[in-house]
């Protein structure tokens, strides 16, 4: 993402905004603005939307079996390696939970009125959701596709994650060269699908600007409440998570004053928020893991390269409260059944996601097209989603350092891992 990108696109939030609510203001209800909307903003924000659609396959399945991928093989990391997975999935998941549990209690997408919601486009039946009389058992059943191509076709994104795991997984057990040449054509894969992401994000302003302008020029001011309360549950959110949950993982599994943790990390911290950079924070926090933690150098290595790829707690928050939030602004009930769904696949999208600035995104989509929800309603947060990202990578770097605080516990300099991956897989969140 360009340096100018970001201004550009909270430019487009504004225009979009102020010209959507004007028009509301002064033409609300006459067929003068409907024919605007419907012919002109509201096709050139969907084109938007689908440009990002069709990256989502290829981009999930080349993700999310890197970052398994890049874990070595499982067999052969030994302890280091399967204390910083199972600390991964544990905080990721933790994560989650509290801000979905955000979202469920405060309620930020509520508060349109029934006649501004029925102007919204009406959602089609969720897709994620059990299909009625269908067991758990067959819907396990279900995740596993038959025919990988088959679920890409049908957008069973469910199954096509499993399928991305179990690539993986066969990678980080398959230690040949000809495995390692697929991988190298999954990486070229990804390389490319970034590209495209970075060129689609190019038009990202003025998709934001229709976007925004067809929501406010039907809905008026009222969506800015909404839009002012998801800033702050998911800033609240993330503040919980960094400042409550990592002080108890580094106080009890870390055996370390979370006072001289922070204290320690500062550097790191600002920056991880000025940049919003992994990988230009990566340098900062090796530095911080060994001389200001005291860390074996060797753990901090491989926790800290890893957790760059395969740690980001704060994107799997963000990813949770956003399409609970957007479900919550056009009125669609989620079950429990759907919301569980949800929790599981921003898990794993805590290790799947692409490590570029918005590169969440297209995840959210995914999951919105998923649960039921119109995508449109992503360019209600693509404006302030770099304040946001600045925030979440933030608290994706202390993570990364909670981490190896807790994995450094109990090893000595003597333990190297096998294989352990190599610092040029960071990547920026």
């Amino acid at each position: 993402m360009s340096r100018g990108l970001p201004a550009r696109m909270l430019i487009g939030l504004v225009a979009g905004l102020a010209l959507g609510i004007t028009a509301h203001a002064f033409f609300g209800g006459q067929p003068g603005l409907e024919g605007l909307v419907r012919y002109v903003t509201e096709p050139v924000g969907r084109i938007f939307l689908r440009l990002l659609f069709v990256l989502v396959v290829p981009l999930i399945v080349s993700a999310l079996a890197l970052g398994v991928a890049g874990l070595g093989d499982l067999r052969r990391l030994g302890r280091i390696g399967l204390k910083t997975f199972a600390y991964t999935v544990v905080v990721s998941s933790i994560a989650v939970l509290i801000g979905v549990t955000m979202v469920g209690v405060f309620r930020p997408g509520t508060g349109l009125s029934p006649e501004l919601r029925e102007r919204l486009a009406t959602a089609p039946p969720p897709a994620a959701a059990p299909a009625a009389g269908t067991t758990g058992v067959d819907f396990l059943v279900n995740l596993v596709p038959n025919n990988p191509i088959k679920a890409m076709a049908d957008g069973d994104m469910l199954a096509v994650m499993v399928f991305a795991l179990l690539l993986g997984i066969g990678l980080a057990v398959t230690r040949t060269e000809a495995a390692r040449r697929f991988e190298e054509a999954l990486q070229g894969l990804y390389d490319v699908v970034m590209s495209l992401l970075g060129m689609v994000l190019r038009l990202a302003p003025i998709g934001v600007a229709c976007l925004l302008f067809t929501l406010t020029a039907r809905l008026g001011v009222d969506i800015l409440r909404q839009l002012g309360a998801y800033v702050l549950v998911v800033v609240g959110a993330l503040a919980i998570h960094q400042f409550v949950v990592y002080s108890a993982s580094v106080a009890w599994l870390g055996g370390m004053s979370p006072l001289k943790f922070f204290r320690a990390i500062r550097p790191a911290m600002v920056t991880a928020f000025s940049t919003a950079s992994s990988n230009a924070t990566l340098p900062t926090s090796l530095l911080v893991a060994e001389e200001q933690l005291g860390l074996p150098s060797h753990v901090s290595r491989f926790v800290l390269t890893l957790g760059s790829t395969a740690n980001q707690n704060g994107t799997a928050l963000f990813e949770g409260v956003t399409v609970l939030f957007l479900a919550q602004v056009y009125g669609v009930e989620l079950s429990l059944a759907s919301q569980a769904i949800v929790v599981g696949v921003c898990i794993l999208a805590g290790i799947g996601t692409a490590g570029v600035p918005a590169g969440s995104i297209p995840v959210i989509v995914m999951i919105l097209g998923m649960i039921g929800v119109p995508g449109e309603g992503i360019g209600l947060i693509l404006g302030v989603d770099r304040f946001l990202d600045m925030c979440r990578t933030t608290l994706n770097v202390t993570g990364d350092l909670a981490a190896a605080v807790v994995v450094s516990r109990g090893e000595s300099e003597l333990t190297v891992p096998a294989e352990a991956p190599e610092p040029g897989y960071a990547v920026a969140d």
